[in-house]
């Protein structure tokens, strides 16, 4: 997924050279004036996680959060959270990671990407353990920051799991899988230049 270049490359920055390196990351930010500015730069981090960015985005627009990732965008730190919706459409929700303020969002019909029909739109139904769950199992087993959750479907259009980016308290970047039906934590990998490495 093309926005998870944009994660590592900023968590990379921030966790490499702390608030010096965050402030070049975002040097760039002229003209858009987000509350989050400062503040994020200090704590080197999001001040909303990932369970009150999908909260926002759900009361904005209600039904199921399938993806949720922390992104930059302008020189400000937002999560882009995906929503299947209750009215059985797609929705891109852009939540602001410094204040929790819904500050886009928009139905997203006709987007092609790696997961075929998409986030769970066919009769099959969406997975029994919810983004929130998935996201508790994926930090019970390797306690962190989590940056991106993505459920993951097979051909039929079935939820099979859950891939949680941690950015873990060991200093490493993990990517866990939880079963979507289970919740239980089946895989534990470093992100690193070795794709094939376990961390079990």
């Amino acid at each position: 997924m093309k926005r998870k270049i944009v994660i590592a490359a900023v968590t990379a920055a921030v966790l490499a050279g702390g608030g010096a390196a965050t402030a070049v990351a975002f040097a760039d930010d002229s003209d858009h004036d987000r509350e989050v500015g400062s503040s994020l730069a200090s704590d080197r981090a999001a001040e909303v996680d990932v369970k009150e960015a999908v909260a926002a985005a759900l009361k904005a627009v209600p039904g199921t959060a399938t993806e949720a990732e922390l992104d930059d965008e302008d020189g400000g730190l937002v999560w882009e959270v995906d929503v299947y919706g209750s009215d059985k459409v797609r929705h891109d929700v852009t939540v602001d990671a410094g204040n929790g303020k819904v500050l886009d969002r928009h139905a997203d019909k006709d987007e092609d990407d790696d997961h075929g029909d998409d986030h769970g739109g066919r009769a099959s139904g969406p997975a029994r353990v919810s983004l929130d769950a998935a996201v508790d199992a994926a930090l019970k087993a390797r306690p962190g920051t989590v940056t991106s959750v993505d459920l993951e479907h097979d051909r039929d259009g079935r939820a099979q799991h859950w891939e949680v980016e941690v950015d873990a308290k060991d200093g490493r970047e993990h990517e866990l899988t939880v079963d979507a039906a289970t919740g239980k934590v089946t895989a534990d990998r470093v992100d690193d230049d070795h794709d094939d490495h376990d961390d079990d």
